[in-house]
């Protein structure tokens, strides 16, 4: 399960999108996020599936790649399903046995929120498959630049929260390699009651933990002897430019959500 985890990974290539300014790509993320979340209907939530499946599309990212990043969240959808689906009440109901009760609405409610779920996870996901680590801390600082004017530290904060990003993989890594060598022990992590494996966790959680510290460590002193010293006086071997690709993809974007808030208006 957990090498089908893909959040923070980067996947090299030439496409549209992976030439894209990285702080466009930030600012598209948020407006297709805000577009799924304002969405109340079935239309809206089409349009939110259109712009995903055209940006997947246009970053040549494999659907495969695609559909295991959904993986990890299958049971999440399933949860989230069961309980829009028997405990709404409202509607017509079209199913009906003793204290079970399913509805229109509940269906209704139970496949939108799979579907945005689904789409919110596949959409952002394309912002680190197409994005650098690098160039992905220099949008962040970018974007929050207006903040130095009040002394907030920007570059420490695009800092650690790109790290935190990249070091993902490496955990995930991290933990598969750390169960297989507590299976090959004879620990059982599969099977047992609930509370036997709530404390089969304890093995996995502490050397993962001194793992990440040790992590930490090493970076920090790497950082240090490469005489990294925050964000001050710092010079880029890469400017970041937008060209007309950026204004065309940021008004796709804008178009999107104005015409869900527009549907939202007519309902």
């Amino acid at each position: 399960m957990f090498r089908d985890i893909t959040l923070g990974q980067y996947f090299p290539g030439n496409s549209i999108v992976h030439r894209l300014d990285p702080r466009f790509k930030i600012i598209m993320t948020v407006i297709f996020i805000v577009t799924l979340f304002i969405g109340q209907s079935a239309v809206s939530l089409e349009l939110g599936g259109v712009f995903c499946v055209m940006a997947i599309v246009l970053s040549r990212i494999p659907w495969k790649l695609i559909l295991k990043s959904l993986k990890p969240i299958v049971l999440i959808l399933v949860i989230t399903s069961l309980l829009n689906l028997f405990f709404i009440k409202d509607g017509l109901p079209v199913f009906e046995w003793r204290f079970i009760k399913i509805t229109e609405t509940g269906i209704n409610t139970s496949v939108f929120m799979v579907v945005r779920i689904a789409l919110l996870i596949a959409g952002t996901s394309l912002l680190t498959y197409t994005t650098s680590p690098i160039m992905l801390t220099d949008a962040i600082e970018s974007l929050l630049s207006p903040l130095k004017a009040v002394r907030f530290p920007v570059h420490d904060l695009a800092m650690m929260m790109t790290i935190a990003l990249r070091f993902v993989p490496t955990l995930i890594e991290e933990t598969d390699k750390i169960m297989s060598a507590q299976k090959a022990r004879g620990v059982d992590l599969d099977g047992g009651k609930i509370m036997d494996r709530i404390r089969s966790v304890v093995p996995i959680i502490i050397p993962l933990f001194v793992s990440a510290v040790r992590r930490a460590g090493e970076l920090a002193t790497a950082m240090e002897c490469r005489c990294y010293r925050g964000g001050v006086g710092r010079t880029k071997m890469r400017s970041l430019k937008f060209g007309p690709a950026d204004i065309i993809a940021l008004l796709i974007s804008i178009y999107f959500l104005a015409a869900v808030i527009f549907v939202n208006a007519k309902l």
